[in-house]
């Protein structure tokens, strides 16, 4: 299996270390997140990775250039010239992504500890196009998904907005689940990535599986085992992170 690890962002949110850093170095336990995640996918045993880089990039580039990295081939997607999100960034980083394989796409500032590998197993059991990591936390935007597990929509419950418009009439039988930032792509999902027009070269990988889910099967992935899951791109979550590393939690 390959990987991505989206690594661009401004990380306006942690002003003021980001106004000199970017994001994917901010430190966890004495460990700069990026070297957390690309740790787990090397653990994992995803064998050719790909960063993508805009803020700051120099600094990401210095960094992983001094990583002891075994068996790894790491390559840089550069989005110096512009900053292409999450769907964006994928579609550009696509021809280093091509193949046979599956792609294990995972965000930069999500710090946890479930196993990569049972989901990359239930990827490949299910035959599912899209695997997402998805969860119960408190949000006010939701994957919808049915009985089955697949992804049939979105909603936002602070709007009352529904997408498709149809399943605000049915969402009694739909569950509503939180993406949380990692999720695996099939050969096929990747190639209508870069078919698909979102009007402009930077977008969300969200509006991509809403438009596709009636096309692809998109499946909700929930580890069978209790896990920790942190998203360090706001401070009270990267405070909580550091406390639960120095408990050893993670």
């Amino acid at each position: 299996m390959k990987g991505m690890i989206f690594a661009a962002g401004l990380g306006t949110r942690l002003h003021p270390f980001t106004l000199t850093k970017p994001k994917a170095l901010v430190e966890v336990g004495g460990v700069p997140m990026l070297g957390r995640v690309i740790s787990k996918l090397e653990d994992s045993g995803v064998k050719e990775l790909v960063v993508n880089v805009h803020h700051f990039s120099k600094q990401v580039i210095d960094y992983i250039s001094r990583l002891p990295i075994n068996g790894v081939k790491i390559s840089i997607s550069d989005e110096s010239d512009l900053l292409l999100d999450t769907g964006g960034g994928l579609k550009r980083a696509s021809g280093l992504l091509a193949g046979d394989e599956p792609v294990l796409v995972h965000n930069a500032d999500i710090l946890t500890d479930f196993s990569l590998p049972e989901m990359m197993a239930a990827h490949e059991k299910s035959g599912a196009d899209v695997t997402l990591l998805v969860s119960s936390r408190k949000t006010s935007r939701h994957l919808l998904f049915n009985e089955d597990g697949r992804m049939v929509g979105w909603n936002n419950t602070l709007t009352g907005q529904y997408k498709p418009e149809y399943l605000k009439e049915d969402c009694e039988r739909l569950v509503e689940l939180a993406f949380g930032g990692v999720h695996i792509l099939s050969p096929a999902a990747l190639e209508m990535l870069c078919a698909y027009d979102a009007g402009c070269d930077a977008f969300s990988i969200i509006p991509f599986y809403i438009d596709s889910c009636q096309k692809l099967d998109i499946r909700a992935y929930v580890p069978s085992r209790p896990y920790h899951w942190f998203d360090v791109g706001k401070p009270e979550t990267l405070q909580a992170a550091r406390e639960a590393s120095l408990r050893g939690e993670i």
